[in-house]
């Protein structure tokens, strides 16, 4: 009955949960009031991501000591309190507090959800990897999908309040399980974890920050690159701390954070029908597709390959990286059927990284990747946004805007893959290092004891002989080592109504329609060479 309740929990409330990221406000602006501050309205509803990238590491931290059905019910129910008050909002004030508030839920439920199915049954944890990956591929897509022909623009801040009503159900029903059950304790971070969790709240602040002043501040495009350059460098440099395993993981949450979430929802946005794509609706069936190949591949690496996250996790990499190169040879595109062998890409080697990455580690070192990785898809999308920037900069028209955007997009996954090629490189060569633990003490214990491989003695099969004591003379009577916002924004260059159909149904009853996406050419660095 428990891992029923948690596996439904799982698929509703991880995909609520990631939608409160992107900043959709622009593609409602028309629709806001005249008296209001359009600039600082948008701003403040992009402060939901660094609310979120700055709870997760507290929320898991504060595992050590509140129970993991608590915090399900109380981020669910912070999310539940953003829908209410989101109906009511008509200020910037307001629509800040609504945006934080949503983000601390989101933030509290990440890392819950991912310590209550890690000593479950193993299909849970596979499950729980397949629809993150899921969720970042379509997050973009999830927000913008309740703004279709809306007549309120508040409905940004309250995009599925029946869905946040059932998870919160689910969680109040999981709660009074796991009450009946005897309370059963959730793994929680060990040792001195938390000091790594409460070092990787450091980070995310600074990158909000960073996010906050280049948008209110009105940076130039060079800034804002090597901005998010540095955050990215800074990521790197706090994921190398720790054992080889610790390691492993943490560069693999910080690949999927920076290129996932920010690389898909470029593709969605050049994708929507005003601008001569299949539009939302088209692009449900490769999302579907990509979803299940996801769900399916964790599921796989889970169950039948125990120990392998060593040589997986860059495989898995590798595929995004091919998912990117496949971004620049489909994208743009009017059918929307062949996106899904770039989505499929993205979705399934992010979930069999993570997967086998998460094998060798404990709770602790899982939710101090989770927290790179949230923190990861901001400095991903100031980077985007940095790279959108310099190619939007000077257009005249609105064919030469569309031009721009997808050039953009191209020369984002290019920049996307060579990245990610440089963190397998990085992770290869800093697992030659031999692990030193973490900043305060050793990291947690793995949840699965390693395996012995073909050929080597088993366990019963090794002669144990007890070792002679050492004196402290001997060891220099040192013991101590012995076992015992606003977030940038893309501004569509195509209105709402239009965005979600078929190219053709873009421009009824508005006048001219929107410039179509241009036939796939050379790309932007072949024209820079040349």
């Amino acid at each position: 009955m428990l891992d029923t309740l948690l596996g439904l929990l799982v698929v509703v409330s991880l995909p609520l949960a990631v939608v409160a990221i992107p900043n959709t406000l622009s593609v409602v602006a028309r629709l806001l009031p005249g008296d209001l501050d359009q600039a600082g309205l948008m701003r403040t509803h992009g402060l939901a991501l660094p609310a979120l990238m700055l709870t997760v590491p507290l929320a898991a931290a504060a595992l050590r000591r509140v129970p993991v059905a608590h915090l399900l019910v109380g981020g669910l129910a912070l999310m539940a309190l953003s829908d209410a008050a989101g109906g009511y909002a008509g200020s910037e004030l307001v629509v800040g507090a609504v945006r934080v508030a949503r983000g601390i839920g989101a933030g509290l439920i990440l890392p819950a959800t991912l310590a209550a199915v890690w000593h479950r049954l193993p299909a849970l944890r596979a499950l729980w990897v397949g629809v993150f990956s899921l969720s970042l591929l379509t997050a973009q897509a999830l927000a913008l999908w309740p703004l279709d022909a809306v007549d309120s623009w508040r409905v940004t801040l309250q995009p599925y309040p029946l869905v946040t009503g059932v998870a919160l159900g689910l969680a109040a029903a999981h709660l009074a399980v796991w009450m009946l059950s005897g309370r059963p304790a959730a793994p929680g971070p060990v040792g001195r974890e938390g000091s790594r969790l409460l070092l990787a709240a450091v980070p995310a602040a600074g990158i909000a920050a960073v996010a906050i002043s280049t948008a209110s501040e009105g940076w130039r495009a060079i800034p804002v690159i090597l901005l998010a350059v540095v955050a990215v460098v800074g990521l790197l440099a706090l994921a190398s701390i720790g054992a080889a395993e610790s390691r492993t993981l943490a560069f693999t949450m910080v690949a999927v954070g920076v290129v996932l979430l920010p690389s898909a929802a470029q593709v969605t946005l050049v994708e929507m029908g005003g601008l001569g794509g299949p539009g939302l609706r088209g692009l449900w069936v490769p999302y579907s597709v990509a979803g299940l190949l996801a769900i399916a591949s964790s599921v796989a690496v889970r169950l039948l390959c125990r120990t392998s996250g060593r040589w997986l996790a860059p495989l898995g990499l590798l595929a995004m990286v091919v998912g990117l190169c496949s971004v620049r040879l489909v994208v743009p595109s009017a059918d929307g059927l062949v996106l899904a062998v770039p989505f499929s890409l993205l979705a399934a080697g992010a979930a069999v990284a993570l997967t086998a990455a998460l094998q060798d580690v404990g709770i602790g070192t899982a939710t101090f990747g989770l927290s790179l990785c949230c923190a990861g898809v901001l400095a991903g999308f100031l980077l985007g946004t940095g790279v959108q920037m310099s190619m939007l900069d000077g257009v005249r028209s609105a064919q030469e805007l569309v031009d721009s955007f997808v050039g953009a997009l191209h020369w984002w996954a290019l920049i996307g893959g060579f990245l990610v090629v440089a963190i397998i490189v990085l992770a290869a060569v800093m697992a030659r290092r031999p692990g030193r633990g973490s900043p305060g003490g050793a990291d947690d214990e793995p949840d699965t004891p390693p395996v012995p491989c073909a050929g080597m003695p088993s366990p019963k099969d090794v002669l144990l002989v007890r070792a002679p004591e050492r004196t402290d003379a001997e060891d220099g009577g040192d013991d101590e080592d012995r076992p015992t916002g606003a977030i940038p924004r893309v501004v569509l260059p195509v209105s709402a109504k239009g965005a979600f159909g078929s190219a053709g149904a873009a421009g009824e009853g508005e006048g001219p329609s929107a410039p179509a996406v241009p036939p796939q050419g050379h790309s932007p660095e072949d024209a820079a060479s040349s």
